[in-house]
């Protein structure tokens, strides 16, 4: 088992702090082993084993546990007498109004819980009800680019020593390894052998198939899958550019394939839901405002886009968006498309006080393309970090105060 600590440390940092402890993220991202290295954590500490207490309700072993009463019955008996307990519950939204048990336990005993889960019920917007100012939200994520090349040296013996973030010995391998995440992405299970590309893209497409029948067809009662099916795919096939449920409207109608605009939106609702999708608004520099439309999606890990669409090179520039959103999300940014007098930043993100600037090019081989890249900037006047981020071959250096990096260089790096 590969220790992820930057999840590790921003959980413990709530132990024995009075909320529930919620990780939500997609299925496959790692949220079950977090919850086991949590378990190590605290045996660590000197808590006993019979003070702690798991249970995996995705498994045969508790599958007569249907509901909150039966929830609360099975493990009222079990809590420890000599202090404590800490009740690790994993893919918890299986217990049907799991909520009321869980707020049960913490007005009833003394207890200390993380739970886990993969689909809507772990919104912030539906645990409130029960939870209100009860619980902190961590979202787990797909593997970094540094926890990607750790499991590397782990499990295929790579040249990478093992270091968190990783110490890499030359430029030339960091980017090869780049290459290579941008096209298998981080969802653990790839990384634990050597796979070829079908085979990663199988087990990715699993992962794709279990979500949306699970999470969304089954949960959500969509009797239209192959209409759901279609929406996927042109999110999909969009990541990058600005599109609206009109736009999808229109595509499917091309295809003798009539919806409206709600239901689209309730569809893509339903992806985030089960996070398959994110949605980045667009924000106004100038104006300061976000702007509710013409929004972009991006997908949760690089691998679920190929595994249902196939891999082309020309998806190569999006998929470098892709990846540093989401790094951008892991470190605990609010992240926007930043809309200035014509064009766009592609991202600007903030953080408390903190924010950045974010143009990336995929590569810059022409005069045009470096005055677009780095031109978009100059109408910026604050002196918040900007960078362009790049994934070719080019000199060092900054230009006019805006900061050039590699794609794989920002990403291990540790300076924003």
């Amino acid at each position: 088992m590969i220790l992820r600590p930057t999840y590790v440390k921003k959980i413990m940092a709530y132990i024995d702090a009075p909320f529930v402890k919620v990780l939500s993220g997609v299925r496959r991202s790692g949220k079950s082993t977090i919850l086991k290295m949590i378990a190590d954590n605290l045996r660590g500490r000197g808590i006993a084993d019979d003070r702690i207490l798991a249970y995996s309700f995705d498994s045969l072993e508790h599958e007569e546990i249907k509901t909150a009463k039966l929830l609360y019955d099975e493990i009222k008996h079990r809590l420890s007498k000599n202090g404590k307990t800490y009740l690790l519950l994993d893919e918890i939204q299986e217990i049907k109004d799991w909520e009321r048990a869980v707020n049960s336990f913490m007005n009833d005993f003394d207890v200390d819980i993380y739970v886990t889960g993969s689909n809507s019920r772990m919104m912030s917007s539906e645990i409130s009800t029960y939870l209100t100012g009860r619980y902190v939200g961590f979202r787990v994520f797909p593997l970094s680019f540094g926890e990607y090349l750790t499991f590397r040296e782990k499990y295929v013996g790579s040249t990478f020593p093992m270091s968190f973030p990783p110490v890499i010995k030359t430029i030339g391998s960091t980017y090869s390894e780049f290459a290579r995440y941008l096209r298998f992405g981080g969802f653990p299970a790839l990384h634990l052998r050597e796979y070829s590309v079908d085979e990663a893209y199988t087990i990715v497409k699993d992962i794709y198939n279990s979500t949306i029948f699970t999470d969304i067809v089954k949960r959500s009662q969509i009797r239209k899958i192959d209409q759901l099916e279609r929406i996927v795919r042109f999110a999909l096939d969009n990541i990058g550019r600005t599109f609206s449920a009109a736009a999808i409207s229109k595509y499917l109608k091309g295809e003798n394939r009539a919806i409206d605009n709600e239901t689209v939106y309730s569809y893509l609702r339903n992806l985030e839901s089960a996070f398959l999708l994110h949605r980045c608004y667009r924000y106004d520099i100038q104006g300061k405002a976000v702007l509710k439309t013409q929004e972009k999606f991006f997908v949760c890990d690089p691998a679920m886009r190929y595994s249902v669409l196939g891999y082309t090179s020309d998806s190569v520039a999006a998929m470098l968006e892709n990846i540093v959103y989401l790094e951008l999300l892991r470190r605990g940014y609010e992240v926007y498309i930043g809309q200035v007098p014509g064009g766009e930043i592609d991202f600007v993100a903030t953080r408390q006080e903190n924010k950045l600037y974010i143009q990336i090019a995929q590569r810059i081989d022409k005069a045009e393309t470096e005055e677009r890249e780095y031109g978009r900037f100059f109408s910026i006047r604050d002196n918040y970090p900007k960078y362009v981020l790049r994934a070719d071959e080019f000199a060092g250096g900054n230009h006019e105060g805006i900061k050039t990096m590699h794609v794989a260089n920002f990403l291990l790096s540790n300076e924003f």
